[in-house]
């Protein structure tokens, strides 16, 4: 039975019952940290379960889409990891429970018209304490006693929330899968044997934030069972990978990398380790986690460098993921429409993510084998710290990656030597930019320097130099070694020093004996333009000869930001007046920031009017005049000249057409048209009189509009609208919810009615006093002061004492009625009282009053103490 035909099944036969059927939903966060997202169609389901919300119909199935990755060094190793599966899930919210979970489950499995399992091979386990379950499985569904196994683990619990004793069924494989005389072979046991297909959870308690369990309002039914086991069973194939959710993408890797799966182990571990990972990437970006270095985006990018490294072993050279992405489509997008309709888009990120990777990938595993064969022959068995961070600085190694590739090879890696190592940078990046300070200041090495040192760069990226001063740890130095960090002085030199808001070049130093990378580049004291560089290669020497080379792709990016900057600087002055003058900028290559005078605030209209004139002086493709001459003449021209910077006798004028004119050191493009696009990306204001306009230019204002354009196309996705169509779609949905928050108050009235009346049972004399103390279900403060309220009027006379936890906190009220006001009862005091028992204060009038505490373990106690402290006053 094809894994499709499964799928459709299980939501036929709860369709059958009476189940709504919920159709695939985005991934979200999930709050148990082994499931790192699960479908977004089953987050509503806990306000079901706790009893806030009643459900359209109290019963639902769903295929969900899963992810989890914290055993994914498993994966490929075993049958059944994956870092992506599938859950079928049937869940009832207070309707029905064990009874119909347990005979329903055992008629899908059963029947030959559903899964038609041999009832001979099914056995279940049970919580000890759920004799209900244990008897309905044995007289019932007619199990014999000896297939039925207690096991204290059966109890689904994963911290604050719906929780409850659960069921799990297990399917037999037979003697070729496992011996019944090992003590583990055995439902529930570490085997291969017996494999669990479905786990019933029967959603009955809430684990409270203090610890604490009570009974939910209404009993519920969680369930989920596998797909990929399912498959692996019913298509009698050995493992889930030999199952067609995995065998037509197996062959496609396969076939791309001229291999056989199954003739060889180590290939077979590869092929379904990115059989697996090409999964989870497609899902995660098709539902908008695209690789990052941080949170979510982290763990798909760490998948996706996985994969490659694997295609290492199939010898796989080149990008080669994003052509798997139609088979995924084919084998999946049945069901999840997403992988089809955003092929285009995920095969892009995806091609986009290895490409980057590649260019650093194969010197680094050519390295780390060499460093894995020497630990094997020296003895120690690792990978030493050093040698792990050199990976990551000069390779960009990543560490999980240099600690996978170890594992796989029976090693490990001196983590903490890596720490020591990172740290040691980190000192000697601290210590050049200290040292890169003290070249701005007198007193420095450079301090009596006054060789002169040529800037070409305006008109030059590439040119051949000499090296005239190297600086190391702090003082002038004849030579730097691999591995050093130190300031380079050259006789000329195309590398731009940061500058008036510029920030500075990077690129290498090439020469006979040394190889450098140039990381930041500033001004000495008498001008020159001084070079942090890392030695990378051999040992650089003054006096040398080397080729300077700039960074042209970063290069090109500043200089469109540049010019773009001056554009905008005339478009806010002629939008919102010549008061408009520079406070500060930033030019770097993905973004241009400007900081700038002006008072009030800035409408839309007026953004988009600036955006646009700076647009249009791009398409009106204006060329640039820049030259140099006497700063009378420059001013006398209506140059603009920032204020606070110094300029001498000549200065370089930079005119913009007839458009823009200022005084600038800074580089810049031809022509406007070269900067393509500029695109406002954010205004604010950042202080007294100044505001902020970010904005970016060329390829990335054209990816920052993809980007929103994507998230307008998941919007109007989500709306179920055409893009036009979107505003109109969410003011709709505003109004709705507007009805539905009037609605929601109206039935929070309700159940404070409803709560009011349950509690009048449990009403208790102390001292000839009607006292009422409890705890209670309340979201605020509101609610709980609404239910004594409600108390109240059914009170002739009485004490009343509520209390309620609330994310984490205590709320405490308290009432006494009129005629026991007289006796001398007050609701202040008593209050009081009971918070300080909960850690915290309050208090009021005589006859209501209210408190806060801090510990809700401590609540019980607290409503326990409530008769005692109304005895001390009577």
């Amino acid at each position: 039975m094809k894994a499709s035909e499964i799928r459709q099944k299980w939501l036929d036969f709860f369709a059958e019952k009476g189940h709504k059927i919920e159709p695939s939903s985005p991934l979200v966060p999930h709050n148990d940290p082994s499931l790192l997202w699960i479908n977004a169609g089953m987050a509503p389901l806990k306000p079901y379960f706790d009893g806030r919300v009643k459900p359209e119909n109290p019963r639902i199935a769903n295929a969900q889409k899963c992810i989890r990755t914290n055993d994914i060094e498993n994966v490929g190793k075993t049958r059944r990891h994956h870092t992506f599966f599938e859950m079928l899930g049937n869940f009832s919210i207070g309707d029905y429970f064990k009874v119909e979970a347990i005979t329903w489950a055992w008629e899908f499995l059963t029947d030959p018209k559903w899964i038609g399992f041999d009832p001979e091979r099914l056995s279940v386990t049970v919580y000890p304490e759920d004799q209900e379950a244990f008897d309905l499985w044995k007289n019932k569904i007619g199990l014999p006693e000896e297939r039925i196994y207690k096991v204290e683990d059966n109890f689904w619990d994963i911290g604050e929330g719906p929780c409850g004793p659960c069921t799990e069924i297990f399917y037999d494989r037979g003697d070729a899968y496992g011996d019944l005389s090992d003590p583990e072979c055995w439902p529930g046991g570490e085997n291969e044997r017996f494999l669990e297909v479905w786990n019933l959870v029967f959603s009955q308690f809430n684990h409270n934030k203090d610890g604490s369990y009570t009974p939910l309002p209404n009993k519920n039914i969680d369930t989920g069972a596998g797909l990929e086991r399912f498959a692996s069973i019913l298509q009698n194939v050995d493992s889930n990978f030999d199952t067609d959710l995995f065998v037509p993408i197996i062959e496609q890797i396969s076939e791309i990398a001229g291999v056989r799966y199954k003739d060889n182990e180590e290939q077979d571990v590869a092929l379904k380790v990115i059989a697996d990972h090409i999964r989870t990437v497609v899902f995660a970006v098709g539902d908008g986690v695209l690789p990052s270095n941080e949170g979510r985006g982290y763990v798909i990018r760490r998948l996706l460098r996985r994969a490659v490294r694997y295609g290492k072993v199939l010898r796989i050279n080149q990008p080669f993921l994003y052509r798997l992405v139609p088979v995924v489509g084919k084998v999946m997008g049945v069901y999840y429409n997403e992988v089809t309709d955003k092929a285009e888009f995920i095969d892009k990120v995806i091609r986009t993510e290895e490409e980057r990777f590649h260019e650093t990938l194969s010197d680094g595993l050519a390295i780390l084998a060499g460093l894995a064969d020497k630990a094997k022959q020296d003895g120690s068995g690792r990978i030493g710290g050093a040698d792990a961070f050199k990976l990551y600085d000069t390779y960009g190694f990543p560490l999980d990656l240099t600690e996978d590739f170890a594992q796989e090879h029976g090693l490990d890696v001196d983590r903490e030597g890596f720490e020591q190592a990172m740290e040691a940078q980190r000192e000697r990046a601290r210590a050049a930019r200290q040292d890169n300070d003290s070249m701005k200041v007198q007193g420095g090495p450079l301090a009596d320097f006054t060789d002169k040192s040529e800037f070409v760069g305006y008109n030059e990226l590439v040119t051949t130099a000499k090296v005239i001063a190297i600086v190391r740890e702090g003082q002038m130095a004849e030579e730097a070694n691999e591995g050093d960090i130190c300031q380079v002085v050259l006789d000329r030199t195309p590398f731009y020093a940061e500058s008036g808001g510029q920030i500075s070049d990077t690129g290498m130093l090439t020469g006979a004996q040394a190889k450098a990378k140039v990381e930041d580049v500033s001004k000495a004291p008498h001008g020159q333009h001084v070079m942090t560089v890392k030695v990378e290669q051999g040992t650089l020497r003054a006096g040398d000869t080397v080729e300077a080379v700039v960074d042209r792709i970063k290069r090109d990016d500043i200089i469109k930001n540049h010019t773009a900057t001056h554009l905008l600087h005339q478009a806010l002055k002629d939008v919102l007046g010549e008061h408009v003058n520079q406070a500060g900028s930033l030019v770097a290559p993905e973004r241009l920031r400007f900081d700038f005078s002006h008072f009030g605030g800035i409408s839309p209209e007026e953004l988009q009017d600036i955006e646009v004139r700076v647009n249009r002086q791009i398409w009106n493709r204006t060329g640039l005049d820049i030259s140099l001459m006497p700063i009378a003449e420059a001013k006398a021209m209506g140059a603009m000249a920032l204020f606070g910077e110094k300029y001498g006798d000549i200065v370089r004028v930079v005119r913009i057409g007839d458009y823009s004119i200022e005084l600038c050191g800074g580089c810049h493009v031809g022509s406007t048209a070269e900067i393509g696009l500029f695109k406002i990306v954010s205004e604010s204001g950042i202080g007294s009189g100044v505001r902020r306009v970010e904005a970016v230019t060329g390829r990335y204002a054209y990816e920052y509009l993809e980007q929103q354009l994507d998230l307008l196309r998941q919007s109007a996705a989500m709306l179920k609208s055409g893009i036009s169509d979107v505003p109109r779609r969410i003011d709709s949905m505003l109004g709705q919810v507007r009805e539905l928050n009037k609605e929601i108050e109206s039935l929070r009235g309700k159940l404070s009615h409803l709560e009011a009346g349950s509690l009048t049972d449990r009403l208790q004399e102390v001292d000839g006093v009607p006292v009422l103390a409890s705890r209670v279900d309340a979201g605020d403060m509101d609610s709980l002061r609404t239910i004594v309220d409600e108390l109240k009027t059914k009170l002739e006379s009485g004490i009343i004492v509520l209390g309620a936890a609330v994310d984490g906190k205590v709320n405490l009220v308290a009432a006494v009625t009129p005629d026991l006001v007289g006796k001398g009862y007050h609701a202040g005091k008593i209050v009081k009282e009971a918070a300080a028992i909960c850690g915290g204060g309050g208090g009021g009038r005589p006859d209501m009053a209210q408190a806060g505490g801090k510990d809700p373990s401590k609540l019980e106690e607290a409503i326990r103490q409530v008769p005692e402290l109304i005895k001390r006053m009577a």
